[in-house]
């Protein structure tokens, strides 16, 4: 069997473990080391698992991930996430789909200081959910936009994605961080005009609600400033060259303790949830990561991602046709895995091509985060769905689908947007220190 023949038949392997329900990061730690040692020895590839379990486990870059999933864990059991609805239901609630722009807004508020999409739209469906039935909200509206909203978590910085992929294909974490900001924006302007557009053209989806005083919204505004405080210390330090993005993530999780504390509003049980999610998600990123490793180490001695590179190059078509075969890759494979498996399998294979045709790297990481954002609301396995799901048991999920089918549309124009005018992800950090 030849080594390319060894990688397809690794590959295919791996994707019906997957479809078993293995953990991922299991699967692609076993393949990746019976395919090493199927091509090398058995002896190589035990020191490969060992070296590779050690160096991602024991890695000061990724030391990040916790602290910013600690931050995110601890601005959800502090209510923040609750004030930002408020504040946004009292500023738009009385609009037509207010309710619905409301929780768009939340979504991206609670998205700068939390980067798991899954943790978002299962955070704002507790929040926002029994609001848009107590006004009667269409079903696949209501779920359908905090599925997508909740898609904002790993375009609007800081994003789990984005350190992955800043670490894999050593790119600056923090130039990742600043590309997401200006697409996150527009992302979330264009899921408001999709609301907007479709309870006009279907005005019975909703009722409004009240009017609030002014008293009231400037009452409100108390989660808001929390938000953009944190996201100001942690980006603006960033930006400014203040700190690392291990330093920006360290004093973030800080802050947010300081101004739950400050405000009590952080019970002990939630101190003590908040520290046992942000054990479970960053043992699960890192053994999927560590896994990955190993996984990649065996596409290199098959020699795939070079064949792939030397097809590609030889193509006579224009390098936005290829970029363009690479997104379409990337959306299929969306709708039928894990968005980090996903882009842990696939980024050893695509970057090279990408960067060889003369694309931006961190231009490239914002286009697969938005192509991933379109996996995670598209059947059958659009993981947002399933938690948006499991807390509005009552709605099937053919309904939730269907609503999150019509944001899918200000996903592609984002993506669209973003191939036609790269600056949009490129100007911020190109003004970084």
């Amino acid at each position: 069997m030849t080594p390319v023949t060894s990688g397809i038949t690794g590959f295919i392997i791996l994707i019906l473990l997957m479809f078993l329900r293995i953990p991922v990061g299991f699967v692609m730690a076993i393949v990746g080391f019976l395919g090493f040692a199927h091509l090398v020895s058995w002896d190589s590839s035990l020191h490969l698992m060992a070296r590779d379990f050690f160096s991602m486990f024991s890695s000061y870059n990724l030391t990040v991930i916790p602290l910013f999933v600690l931050m995110g864990q601890l601005a959800h059991h502090s209510g923040i996430s609750g004030r930002l609805f408020n504040a946004a239901n009292k500023f738009f609630g009385h609009l037509p789909g207010g309710l619905a722009i409301a929780t768009i807004g939340a979504c991206a508020g609670f998205s700068a200081i939390c980067g798991s999409t899954s943790a978002t739209a299962a955070t704002m469906a507790s929040v926002a959910l029994p609001e848009m039935k107590k006004y009667r909200y269409d079903p696949a509206l209501a779920t359908g936009v905090v599925a997508a909203g909740g898609s904002l978590g790993i375009l609007i910085p800081p994003s789990t994605i984005f350190i992955i992929y800043g670490i894999m294909t050593e790119q600056s974490v923090g130039k990742l961080f600043m590309a997401g900001v200006l697409p996150g924006i527009l992302l979330s302007l264009l899921f408001v005009i999709t609301v907007f557009i479709w309870t006009r053209l279907q005005p019975g989806l909703c009722e409004p609600a009240p009017r609030s005083t002014l008293k009231e919204k400037l009452a409100s505004l108390t989660g808001v400033i929390e938000t953009f405080l944190l996201f100001i210390l942690v980006m603006g330090g960033l930006f400014v060259g203040f700190f690392t993005p291990t330093e920006a993530a360290a004093i973030g999780a800080f802050g947010t303790l300081v101004i739950a504390l400050i405000g009590r509003k952080l019970p002990w049980k939630g101190f003590i949830q908040s520290l046992q999610e942000t054990t479970r998600i960053s043992c699960m990123i890192m053994v999927i990561v560590a896994g990955a490793t190993v996984f990649g180490h065996f596409l290199a001695v098959t020699t795939i991602p070079m064949e792939i590179g030397n097809w590609v190059s030889g193509l006579r078509v224009p390098p936005y046709v290829i970029i363009g075969m690479i997104i379409f890759v990337y959306l299929i494979m969306g709708c039928l895995m894990d968005s980090l498996a996903m882009i842990m399998l696939t980024i050893p294979i695509f970057f090279p091509v990408v960067t060889a045709l003369g694309y931006d790297p961190i231009w490239f990481g914002v286009i697969i985060v938005i192509v991933t954002e379109m996996g995670v609301i598209t059947p059958p396995v659009g993981i947002n769905v399933y938690v948006v799901g499991g807390v509005a048991r009552d709605i099937p999920l053919h309904i939730i689908f269907s609503g999150t089918l019509r944001l899918l549309v200000a996903q592609m124009m984002t993506a669209l947007l973003l191939i036609i005018f790269p600056q949009i992800a490129l100007y911020l950090p190109s003004l970084m220190k």
